[in-house]
């Protein structure tokens, strides 16, 4: 039974008297007035649920589907009963022996479930509802020996090929349960799910860390761990399902504040495609056998208290088989729909509850004032949304039973199976291919894209996120001794000592740069080293969400394009032609792009020119290409390197560190996934660049941090190249045209950060790389009077940070390069992609085009 925070007591009638005028006059609950709405009885909880019936009813207005409730017809599908965690409520988890003596296998087999799946489709379902234990093998042996003997790295990758065949083979929707998933499970399931979900169920952190908790013992109920599920699916754009589970032993004010959190994170990705309000029932054979069931009036007072809190637009469901036939009451609460029903298959979570017919359900709805309507897996809401919330390779399976009209399920539909493939014609030049040239001449067509206002998700729930800590602060410290510290051993540099230079300003800033300027000298020698290269990024096409690009376009944006690989081919043999020794290969993540379709591009280039170095691939990138082909990053990267990968550009990086980057970027890969790929690329011979994009809504001690990780990356492994810096370029970046980001960082910003790279990642990372394109001319040579010994390169063509808005222009000739080494007083000379010496012959081929790309683009005074 749930209590009050103090026991004993509940809410005065006076705080119950406003908690509900404010609910009824529709004013922003707080948390406080919340937990006293939940112990609403009598009069009071009537009030309160007709009221949010009132919600719910505007926001099915809104939605076009007044006056109805849904449900989705399913089978319900426990592919593995095994769990490692221990919830003191649980019946579905169990163990292998006990597996072994009812007949089961540790996993249903793909023909157990295609059974399944296939009589559900003969009976008109459309959702395959896989329900499974968290990372069974991670305490099961037996579940261990199984994947290894059926060839599946781990459990993730047995849930992705099942739902293919599901897919393949009955029509069904697969809806994916498997519990905690990490950002790379969810790229690996997003291609074969239209929806998944996982049960929230509490953020009272006491009932999971404190013995005797119902979740004591169980890694996977971590609250921190569930809500960084639920974030991490909205990074992902996958329509997801969460809720609450009540009675469990959690206060009122615990509840509501689950309440709250849930809402935050609907608001900040709009990705909660429902809430599951499910009341606590009693198991016997369990821990928790004697603990009262949730309450009616407690189920109800919460559902309505969810509604007033996640407002009109929200989908709330109470599980029909739950109450005892109260259905109307709950309709009366402010819930829109029933959940999963099966005609066929039993709630293997609740097993001693059936589901009710599904005629009945209507016929209750119906006396209620509502008609049940059938709706998919996934809500209408995401159906019409699309992009990027279905994948390509869904949108056939989901279109053949889903109302283009509505949303919601077409009860003509036909379940069959449908072929689960790459869509055709990737390769075909689309859009405005000639944006690498036409950048400069004319620009770009607006200053952002056209899903601006939803495709980074909620602005003001950002600015709300990135308020606190984001404005840089001066920090007192030792300057002087710091400076001693960095001249005589740059190693010895303590933390406090590196912030104290970082901020440092005025006679202090070019003492810092006069140093690291001399271990420069003495590491590089006064060789201004640079590389005649070409960009080339394939497409802009990019549902990503990241903040600070103004580089990715929807398809249908004017400025959207996508080059064909024999245009990818071409430009790298007009680069040849000039005397490049590299191309720098990047583009947007194309929802149409297979996981094969990097192979193919660095296939294409090594077909045409042999002798090209192919450097390209983000690490988001590669982690899109192994998510989309099923394998795994080494596995992957090992492809690639065979197709002709020679090294990968270290981008994507920005800053590593999570607070910064879940404020820049909405779905982009966390830092422990970066690190994972990068360090996996210099196990297999791969080598990289490193870089940091600076200047945005970042603080020192965030360069600090990843200056830090760099260094002892380098350590590990000695496969970075350079450290390119990467001022931020404001002008169209949207998280600067939402206000929220600075305009850039400073000329000491860029000062301070040049320098300090040179320090702190001394003696591991040799080569520091500054960046002509965002700074210009007079800003580079700076640069390499403050550490730097790299000007990166001709580029040829340069389009994303001329889409952001730098002035700089696209190309720079040889002749300018060297032109920017004498304006710092020193030499240049060229290098290859690894800083070795160029050839004579490539030199040649360099020296006598230079200036002269009439083919490439026009040459920029």
């Amino acid at each position: 039974m749930t209590t009050s925070a103090t026991p004993g007591t509940g809410p005065t009638e006076n705080s119950m008297r406003r908690a509900l005028k404010r609910a009824r006059d529709g004013v922003a609950l707080d948390v406080a007035e919340a937990a006293v709405l939940l112990q609403a009885r009598g009069e009071a909880l009537t009030g309160l649920a007709a009221s949010a019936a009132r919600v719910r009813d505007a926001g099915l207005e809104a939605a076009g589907r007044p006056g109805v409730i849904t449900y989705s017809k399913s089978v319900f599908v426990p592919l593995t009963r095994l769990c490692r965690d221990k919830c003191h409520y649980c019946t579905f988890a169990t163990v292998p022996g006990r597996l072994r003596r009812e007949g089961h296998g540790m996993f249903m087999s793909p023909d157990e479930v295609l059974d399944i799946a296939r009589k559900g489709a003969a009976l008109g379902c459309k959702e395959a509802l896989i329900t499974l234990g968290d990372k069974p093998e991670d305490r099961w042996p037996e579940a261990r020996e199984w994947l290894d003997a059926h060839g599946y790295d781990d459990t993730i990758a047995y849930v992705r090929a099942v739902s293919i065949r599901i897919l393949e083979e009955t029509g069904l929707l697969p809806h994916l349960n498997p519990g905690v998933m990490s950002w790379t499970d969810f790229q690996r399931l997003k291609p074969v799910a239209p929806s998944m979900g996982m049960m929230l169920e509490t953020t009272a952190t006491r009932l999971w860390s404190e013995p005797g908790g119902p979740h004591h013992g169980s890694p996977d109920k971590e609250p921190a761990v569930r809500l960084r599920v639920l974030q991490d699916a909205g990074r992902s754009s996958v329509p997801f399902t969460s809720g609450l589970l009540i009675g469990i032993g959690e206060t009122y004010e615990e509840r509501a504040e689950s309440l709250f959190a849930l809402r935050k994170v609907a608001r900040a990705h709009h990705g909660i495609q429902e809430l599951i309000i499910q009341n606590f029932r009693a198991k016997p054979d369990t821990a928790m056998r004697g603990m009262p069931d949730a309450e009616l009036d407690d189920l109800v007072a919460t559902v309505a208290v969810a509604r007033h809190i996640m407002g009109p637009t929200a989908c709330l469901q109470a599980p029909p088989n739950l109450v005892d036939s109260e259905y109307e009451r709950l309709i009366g609460a402010g819930i829109d729909d029933w959940g999963g029903v099966s005609p066929l298959t039993i709630d293997h979570v609740n097993p001693e509850r059936p589901w009710p017919q599904i005629e009945e359900l209507a016929r209750r709805s119906r006396a209620a004032g509502f008609e049940l309507r059938e709706r998919l897996c996934v809500y209408p809401e995401f159906v019409r949304r699309g992009e990027p919330w279905l994948d390509p390779r869904l949108r056939p399976h989901v279109d053949a039973l889903a109302d283009p009209a509505t949303g919601l399920a077409r009860p003509d539909a036909v379940v069959e199976g449908r072929p689960w493939q790459e869509p055709d014609e990737v390769f075909t030049a689309t859009g405005r291919t000639d944006l690498h040239t036409s950048i400069d001449s004319e620009g770009r067509t607006a200053d952002r894209r056209g899903d601006f206002d939803e495709v980074y998700g909620d602005w003001e729930a950002l600015r709300e996120a990135a308020a606190p800590g984001m404005v840089p602060q001066r920090i007192d410290g030792d300057v002087r001794g710091a400076l001693r510290t960095a001249a005589d051993d740059p190693t010895r540099l303590t933390d406090a000592e590196a912030l104290a230079l970082f901020h440092a300003d005025g006679p202090a800033l070019d003492a810092l740069c006069r140093v690291a300027d001399d271990v420069r000298r003495t590491v590089n020698g006064d060789d201004v080293t640079y590389i005649v290269t070409r960009n080339i990024n394939f497409t802009n096409v990019c549902y990503t969400g990241c903040r600070f690009c103004a580089f990715a376009q929807r398809r249908t944006d004017v400025d959207a394009y996508t080059l064909s690989l024999e245009q990818v081919a071409d430009r790298a043999q007009q680069a040849w032609d000039v005397g490049a020794v590299e191309v720098c290969m990047q583009g947007g993540i194309h929802p149409d792009l297979p996981g094969t379709a990097y192979f193919d591009i660095a296939r294409a280039v090594k077909e045409r020119v042999p002798g090209m170095h192919v450097h390209a691939f983000s690490p988001m990138e590669v982690v899109n290409g192994a998510s989309r082909t099923g394998l795994s990053i080494r596995e992957w990267l090992t492809a690639a390197k065979e197709a002709g990968l020679d090294s990968v550009p270290g981008t994507a990086a920005e800053i590593l560190d999570d607070e910064v980057r879940w404020v820049l970027t909405k779905g982009k890969l966390p830092t422990a996934t970066w690190i994972e790929v990068i360090t996996t690329a210099h196990e297999l011979g791969i080598r990289s660049s490193s870089t940091m994009m600076y200047g945005h809504v970042d603080q020192p001690r965030h360069w600090l941090g990843h200056l830090r990780t760099l260094a002892g990356i380098q350590r590990e492994t000695g496969g970075f190249t350079e450290f390119v810096t990467l001022p931020f370029i404001h002008t169209n970046a949207p998280v600067y045209l939402a206000g929220i980001a600075r305009p850039g960082p400073t000329t000491r910003d860029n000062r301070a950060v040049t320098a300090m790279a040179r320090l702190l990642l001394h003696p591991w990372i040799p080569n520091i790389q500054t960046s002509w394109v965002k700074l210009g001319t007079e800003g580079a040579a700076e640069m390499l009077r403050s550490g730097a010994n790299d000007l990166g390169g001709t580029l040829m063509e340069e389009t994303i940070s001329r889409m952001a808005g730098s002035s700089y222009g696209s190309y720079k000739s040889v002749r300018d390069l060297v032109a920017v080494a004498e304006a710092a007083g020193r030499p240049a000379k060229p290098r290859t992609t690894l800083y070795g010496e160029v050839p004579g012959e490539r030199q040649r081929a360099a020296e006598a085009s230079d200036g002269h790309l009439p083919e490439l683009l026009p040459v920029l005074d």
